[in-house]
């Protein structure tokens, strides 16, 4: 029996989801500077939009997910997830009424992949967000296949599909068969920025000059600069609407 229960009331599991949740994600996708100031206040604001997916006591997957005003146009969505991230935090401060849930993570241990757990933990906080008012529920979504087509831009990744009319990338895939619909690219959705030493700490590759590169796990290119000894990665998602 799987249950979904706020990460607040689960705290036992929280270091057990530390580990396992960040054992698929690369390095530096937790180096975006620009989530910095909006972490903290997002834990005080929105730890009910946080949550564990149990079955018999055992952690399955987490998920969570910020609350936003979005008038419901392309043109009105978050340039992408630390934007959407902003806009929850200020308009929390601004006492602006929120209208949308914006699923902003979703992750499976990696020994229970496979089967079917994303699409239930994703399900249940679509479900729980319009029960609890917010009727509109949108995803900056990580496709997980584009690391493979680095050169590739997000627009034109997110048109591939099978022979079966469904899109090409199994992340995305798994969402449209909950229902969700691919509404906009999202080409600046996080930006991570370090120096040539803590990329390369990163990616466990060198850099020995200025230039492009492609690196593992990388959607898009890295920028390197060894004269101003910066690196500077823009990550591209892809916005999906689940309700």
């Amino acid at each position: 029996m799987y249950e979904l229960i706020p990460a607040a009331e689960g705290t036992q599991y929280d270091d057990e989801a530390e580990q396992r949740f960040a054992e698929d994600w690369p390095e530096f996708i937790f180096h975006d500077e620009g989530v910095t100031p909006y972490r903290e206040r997002r834990v005080e604001y929105f730890r009910d939009w946080e949550f564990y997916l149990v079955a018999e006591d055992r952690l399955i997957a987490g998920c969570w997910g910020v609350p936003i005003a979005w008038d419901g146009t392309v043109a009105d969505l978050p340039g992408g997830f630390t934007d959407a991230l902003g806009r929850s935090v200020t308009s929390y401060e601004e006492n602006v009424v929120p209208n949308t849930f914006v699923l902003m993570a979703a992750a499976v241990r990696s020994d229970e992949q496979g089967r079917g757990h994303a699409g239930r933990v994703i399900t249940a906080v679509r479900d729980r967000a319009v029960a609890n008012g917010l009727g509109q529920v949108i995803a900056p979504v990580r496709p997980t296949l584009k690391s493979r087509y680095p050169l590739t831009p997000i627009e034109t990744f997110m048109t591939w599909t099978r022979e079966d009319g469904l899109p090409l990338d199994p992340w995305l895939r798994t969402h449209v068969r909950l229902g969700a619909t691919l509404l906009a690219p999202a080409p600046a959705s996080q930006t991570m920025t370090g120096t040539v030493e803590n990329w390369e700490k990163w990616t466990k590759m060198p850099f020995p000059s200025t230039g492009t590169y492609t690196i593992p796990d990388g959607l898009t290119t890295l920028e390197i600069n060894r004269e101003s000894n910066t690196g500077v990665y823009v990550e591209p998602n892809i916005w999906l609407r689940h309700a």
